[in-house]
């Protein structure tokens, strides 16, 4: 079979050797198949399974196992976080009112919307022309007394990293909870939540060799949040429904091995990062890199300006080589990345940007392979835009 390069992990991840061999038990034994709420033998053992996970997570992240909710993924977590705290406010008697960044997941900004429209308010915190979020900027919206404020840790289009610590320590001294979509910085940055009690933070698995369809959102207490979701009372009735044990096994053994492994990956990714973008730069003119200040290591944001990004990504596609032009999660849509717009990115050199993404798995032959084909895809796209080469 002819050699597909991989450079689009941030969207998702294979499924790792380990994480395989963890849940095949699961699968196969009859003795593991049970419901974790039923009080046989068999439903017992397998809530000791999933018990044993949520601690695994909490010791890991370094936050108390009473605090891991798991989730379906990412954007379940990142509603429970924004509108369910929102609406939890009420119970406290404060005003049901959100303040989240412009450059955060499509999950949290529709979130804030879903607040607006339940009724409440929303508020927006802008950011630098390297994607950064200003503390100064934060301190004026939180004087409107927001319930949550929501600034994701390694932004997923461009790798830009927040200095949450400073952002969690400012909403702690005016009494507003933070949240945190970690996602993206589990396994890339270091993430020890014994940093930042108080926090919430979504992580999800497929970022990180999991399955899709799994993820936690780790709260400081369950009275923090009103649950979307209602039924058998499960997860402290912050997130009630019959567990997804397949994927909390999965989920916690990802974990330990990206949390373990986050120096040695990060060191890796650098490199190679580091490598192309010194390549690219070499090999074709007029290019930027997107949010460049302060990045985690494993995402490139680049714009070829003249070019078409999404003529870019098929002859890309075409030479077997897969990456984005930002977000996986914005399907359908057709205008630039809301993430370079609010950076100020001009709608040229937006339109025009590519998302490279790499893993532990990627070598330098990956790297080979697109500076091959980079520089003579570029010329012709600029020149069917009619731009100069």
């Amino acid at each position: 079979m002819e050699h597909i390069t991989y450079l689009d992990n941030a969207a998702t991840t294979p499924i790792r050797p380990e994480v395989r061999t963890a849940i095949v038990p699961f699968l196969d034994e009859r003795q593991l198949f049970g419901n974790p709420s039923s009080s046989h033998r068999i439903g017992r053992t397998v809530r000791a399974a999933v018990e044993d996970a949520r601690r695994r997570v909490a010791d890991v992240l370094g936050t108390p196992p009473s605090g891991v909710v798991f989730t379906s993924g990412g954007t379940e977590a990142d509603n429970l976080a924004v509108i369910g705290t929102a609406l939890a406010a009420t119970r406290r008697n404060k005003r049901m009112q959100v303040a989240v960044s412009s450059i955060e997941h499509k999950a949290v900004l529709d979130a804030a919307s879903a607040v607006v429209s339940l009724g409440g308010e929303s508020q927006t915190v802008p950011v630098d022309t390297s994607g950064i979020v200003s503390p100064d900027h934060v301190k004026e919206v939180l004087g409107q007394e927001p319930a949550i404020l929501s600034v994701m840790w390694v932004n997923n289009e461009t790798g830009v990293a927040q200095d949450v610590g400073e952002l969690a320590s400012i909403c702690a001294d005016r009494s507003v909870y933070f949240h945190t979509d970690a996602v993206q910085a589990v396994g890339k940055v270091p993430c020890d939540l014994s940093d930042l009690p108080g926090v919430l933070v979504t992580i999800s698995g497929h970022k990180i060799g999991a399955p899709k369809g799994i993820g936690a959102l780790i709260i400081p207490e369950a009275t923090l949040i009103e649950p979307l979701l209602h039924g058998g009372g499960q997860q402290l009735g912050v997130r009630p429904g019959t567990e997804n044990v397949i994927g909390i096994v999965a989920l916690a053994v990802a974990v330990e091995l990206a949390v373990v492994e986050q120096q040695d990956a990060s060191r890796h990714t650098r490199l190679l990062r580091d490598e192309l973008e010194g390549r690219l730069c070499s090999a074709i003119p007029n290019i930027q890199i997107n949010g460049a200040s302060r990045r985690a290591p494993h995402i490139s944001n680049i714009s070829f300006p003249g070019a078409d990004g999404t003529a870019i990504l098929m002859h890309l596609d075409q030479a077997r080589i897969c990456c984005s032009s930002g977000s996986a999660c914005n399907t359908g849509t057709t205008s630039y990345s809301h993430v370079l717009r609010a950076m100020g990115v001009s709608p040229d050199s937006a339109r025009s940007a590519i998302r490279f993404s790499f893993s532990h798995d990627n070598t330098t032959e990956d790297v080979d392979r697109v500076v091959a084909v980079m520089p003579e895809i570029v010329q012709k796209s600029r020149s069917l835009n009619g731009a100069a080469p």
